[in-house]
């Protein structure tokens, strides 16, 4: 089986949303850092002491609030879409069901987003929603920061 067709028995939506893959599989980091911009290490308060890292003073539960307030802590905040807006970095929070965060995307300056498939690839979607579904629900909280350098 391919990346691709790994990628899309997960996420089925993303073959017909379009999307590309813009790195091979990594577990170094996941979609929480990624989406901060964190390249070297895992971001999971379900496994914080298992050299998984949570920003310091965050308490350890996988809830959207924690995730929110680690985001915060990077400098993001809250706003009311997922529109590109000059100068402004966004980030996209995917919660499931029960309102638990399962994903992080983060939008690229040409409006379209990137997001880290767990170990998998970084992907390249158009569309925020592309990877809404069954294993990372639906995107609900959208943060933005001004655009680093």
């Amino acid at each position: 089986m391919t990346l691709a067709e790994e990628i899309e028995a997960q996420i089925p939506g993303l073959a017909d949303a379009g999307y590309r893959i813009t790195s091979p599989k990594d577990s170094r980091y996941n979609c929480f850092a990624w989406a901060a911009g964190d390249m070297q290490r895992v971001w999971s308060p379900a496994m914080v002491g298992s050299g998984v890292y949570w920003p310091p003073g965050i308490p350890a539960l996988p809830t959207l609030s924690g995730v929110v307030s680690a985001f915060e802590m990077c400098g993001f905040e809250a706003c009311i879409s997922s529109d590109l807006v000059a100068g402004q970095e966004k980030i996209a929070i995917f919660v499931d069901t029960l309102n638990e965060p399962r994903h992080a995307a983060r939008q690229l300056p040409s409006g379209a987003w990137t997001s880290k498939l767990g170990d998998h690839a970084d992907i390249e979607h158009d569309d925020v929603a592309a990877v809404e579904g069954m294993l990372y629900g639906a995107a609900t909280v959208f943060m933005q920061r001004p655009r680093p350098g």
